[in-house]
């Protein structure tokens, strides 16, 4: 016998819909999430050496994370609109590997979690250094954006493993 998958954004004609969450209860909600944009030697270089000529690179990229997060349900059809209550970008450089690590971190007292802002965040955040270093190389890759941690709801805490 095959049993069908119950998908809670699919009703019984196959139409999509926006979940119900009006029954659940509000508390606060957690998430971080992270990325990696190899930038190459030449591009990381000149971002480190501020030769960049659009500009300063990180701050560009955190002010388009935040812009991001912030529209996170007008980009991603079924997901709910929430207030945010707080979203911070940070950058790790990594030398020897010519790579930046984005992470972004939200917290939101709601019914629904912050998982989708976090990694909407990361994912503008690491476009906008795309954008910002593709005149120096094309060899630049966006990888590895995962959820890292969340809190709050029915699901509790998450931990991703190390595994990424």
């Amino acid at each position: 016998m095959v049993r069908k998958a119950k998908f809670t954004h699919i009703d019984n004609e196959s139409g999509v819909h926006m979940v119900d969450i009006s029954v659940k209860e509000s508390s606060e909600r957690c998430a971080s999430a992270e990325g990696t944009v190899q930038l190459g030697a030449d591009a990381y270089s000149a971002l480190v050496e501020g030769r960049v000529t659009k500009g300063d690179v990180l701050t560009t990229a955190q002010l388009a994370g935040i812009m991001g997060a912030k529209e996170t349900a007008r980009l991603i059809p079924l997901c709910h609109p929430i207030a945010l209550e707080a979203i911070n970008l940070t950058f790790s450089l990594n030398e020897k590997m010519y790579s930046i690590t984005v992470r972004a971190e939200a917290t939101s007292v709601g019914r629904t979690g912050v998982e989708m802002e976090v990694l909407t965040a990361v994912s503008i955040a690491s476009l906008a250094i795309y954008d910002m270093c593709k005149s120096i190389s094309k060899d630049i890759r966006i990888t590895n954006i995962h959820l890292v941690s969340k809190k709050g709801g029915v699901h509790g805490v998450y931990h991703a493993h190390d595994s990424h």
